[in-house]
């Protein structure tokens, strides 16, 4: 059965919009409150956000809707998404809740879950957790409603396990690093963690106001960092996105380095350190064929899931492997995080540049990408995918590929898009099958 309200990555759209109102909020509160409340103990969900204007609605509906069915409610605060399933998990909490609508603008909002184990839960506890929206919610009796309050060192306490996964015989000395934290969650906390370690820290993207967050800045927008790498001088650029769940490098030129070169240089890194299982790592449909080149040079494989960072690491915990991501900077190292974790990621990557005593411009470029184009079509409604036109415009990109390359079209678990996605040998030709079947959805849509 098709889920109504769940995406790829939780529930997400326009604020005060259906879904993601107060109303809605409250009542997803009620019925993932009542899935986890299991066995004779106080039950406890934790409920981080960015840093978007309407997370003080959301958190506040959602809070309404634990307590008033009987679950005691612990607020961090803005927090980066990893954070989030990083203390649902060492405070025990039966639930994890992370308000954000991680790369899109301010005006979106959304609502990711976490498990008491600190994983996304799976589709068929959102499954569940849907059919019980149409299901009047049982409330706590007077002397059993759940209490709420915030704690103060929870920022203390992730930037602590975050560093705890960098190497304790390195430093960050002399390293100047730029850190563009996307006016987002982690705009405390990033920039404190490299400062501890050492690091000559820029940091930008480090003044929310409520509407600003991914706002031109941030790993959607790299533009900004990689200007300040350059203009600072500095050795290395960071971006991460609103709910720090996934970064973009740039070198000390500001060219940038996506996720599948950054997944290349971490695995050769752990593989070389006998850290490695799995023989290789997983990536989506997305990853270039490039990074599948170079891994098979090197002996190791390549398992490809569809898109979203739940799939990956799904594949990941069931064929026992510990590295994988996404190309748009979605890096899971199951070692450290039970989700992606940008803050982390990036670590293991300065470890790296650390460790060569070369520049990162020598270190992070692994392999050449064969040329890719995706572009996104907006549609109103309907099944444009499902015309004749653009059927055949598709049968027509696939034969003109002649099986050197890929081509991808997908519609967008959280937009109102179709992603067409075309890879292979001749840019020229790429480009040519992307826009005719872009110009087949828009004509369909």
């Amino acid at each position: 059965m098709a889920r109504r309200f769940f995406g790829t990555d939780g529930i997400r759209g326009l604020t005060n919009t259906p879904p993601v109102t107060p109303e809605m909020a409250m009542r997803v509160g009620q019925a993932a409150g009542a899935r986890f409340l299991r066995g004779a103990h106080k039950h406890r969900v934790l409920i981080g956000k960015d840093t978007r204007l309407s997370g003080y609605m959301i958190e506040s509906a959602l809070t309404a809707g634990f307590t008033s069915v009987g679950m005691d409610v612990v607020q961090v605060g803005p927090m980066p998404t990893p954070a989030v399933a990083m203390l649902t998990r060492s405070m025990r909490a039966d639930l994890g809740v992370m308000v954000s609508a991680s790369h899109n603008p301010f005006h979106d909002n959304g609502i990711k879950l976490f498990g008491p184990d600190g994983y996304k839960l799976s589709d068929a506890d959102e499954a569940e957790i849907e059919g019980l929206l149409d299901v009047a919610p049982v409330l706590a009796a007077p002397p059993a409603i759940g209490r709420a309050r915030r704690i103060d060192d929870a920022q203390g306490r992730y930037i602590h396990s975050a560093k705890s996964t960098f190497p304790l015989a390195l430093r960050l000395d002399g390293l100047k690093v730029v850190i563009d934290c996307a006016h987002g969650a982690a705009y405390k906390v990033a920039p404190m963690a490299l400062w501890e370690l050492g690091a000559d820290v820029v940091a930008i993207g480090v003044d929310p106001d409520g509407f600003n967050v991914n706002a031109n800045v941030g790993s959607t927008h790299p533009a900004a960092m990689q200007e300040r790498v350059v203009a600072s001088g500095a050795d290395i650029g960071i971006a991460l996105d609103g709910d720090a769940d996934r970064l973009i490098v740039a070198d000390e030129h500001g060219t940038l380095v996506d996720g599948d070169q950054l997944m290349a240089l971490i695995v050769g890194d752990w593989a070389r350190r006998g850290k490695l299982k799995g023989g290789g790592l997983v990536a989506t449909v997305m990853s270039n064929l490039g990074l599948e080149r170079h891994l098979a040079g090197q002996g190791l494989t390549l398992e490809r899931t569809a898109v979203g960072d739940r799939y990956v690491l799904e594949a990941m915990r069931a064929k026992g492997f510990n590295i994988g991501g996404e190309q748009s900077g979605h890096l899971i190292l199951a070692d450290h995080a039970t989700t992606g974790d940008g803050l982390v990621a990036a670590l293991q990557i300065l470890a790296v540049l650390v460790q060569a005593g070369k520049p990162a411009s020598e270190v992070l470029h692994l392999f050449d990408p064969l040329p890719q184009l995706l572009k996104n079509v907006r549609f109103a409604g309907g099944a444009p995918l499902e015309t004749a036109a653009v059927r055949d415009a598709i049968a027509t990109g696939e034969a003109r590929l002649n099986g050197a390359g890929r081509l991808l079209i997908r519609k967008s678990g959280t937009e109102p898009l179709i992603r067409v996605m075309a890879e292979g040998e001749d840019i020229g030709v790429v480009t040519e099958v992307v826009d005719d079947i872009c110009a087949a959805v828009a004509a369909a849509g």
